[in-house]
């Protein structure tokens, strides 16, 4: 099979399930489909399409990554480092800023994330109450809102 056609399917299965996915994630996906692509190819068409600017990255608190189609709507997120819950916020504070920034330094920005890290008001209790944290979670992190997150 072609580059370029592992490319389309790559891109095709972020496209279908409109979602952000971990590598691993979605290298089982292409699998689930039939679609006979590796591990390490997945791996090198995300960090293709990642410089080309058609894919982002997100970084969670426990440093796994994750990918998905850059569209005009984009989201931030609350971090909580004791739970491990994710909050996407629905406003975008820079996005004057950024396009001021590009224009400035002649640079060209694909997209952009603000991650924010802190405490949930149920991890704040806690810590404030018996000293302990919930125990973060190491795998994806899930969303208050899934429809909100692009």
């Amino acid at each position: 099979m072609s580059t370029s056609t592992n490319r389309d399917k790559v891109i095709q299965t972020l496209q279908m399930l409109h979602k952000e996915l971990s590598a691993q994630e979605l290298y089982m996906e292409l699998r689930n489909q039939k679609k006979g692509i590796g591990l390490a190819t997945v791996y090198r068409i995300l960090k293709s399409l990642k410089l080309e600017g058609l894919i982002q990255e997100r970084l969670t608190p426990v440093g796994e990554s994750f990918y998905s189609l850059i569209t005009p709507s984009h989201s931030h997120h609350l971090n909580c480092l004791g739970c491990g819950k994710v909050i996407p916020l629905d406003i975008c504070p820079l996005n004057k800023t950024i396009s001021q920034i590009s224009k400035s330094e002649n640079f060209k920005i694909f997209y952009h994330t603000i991650e924010l890290f802190g405490l949930c008001i149920l991890c704040q209790s806690d810590s404030h109450s018996c000293g302990n944290l919930h125990q973060p979670r190491m795998s994806r992190p899930e969303y208050q809102n899934e429809e909100h997150h692009h």
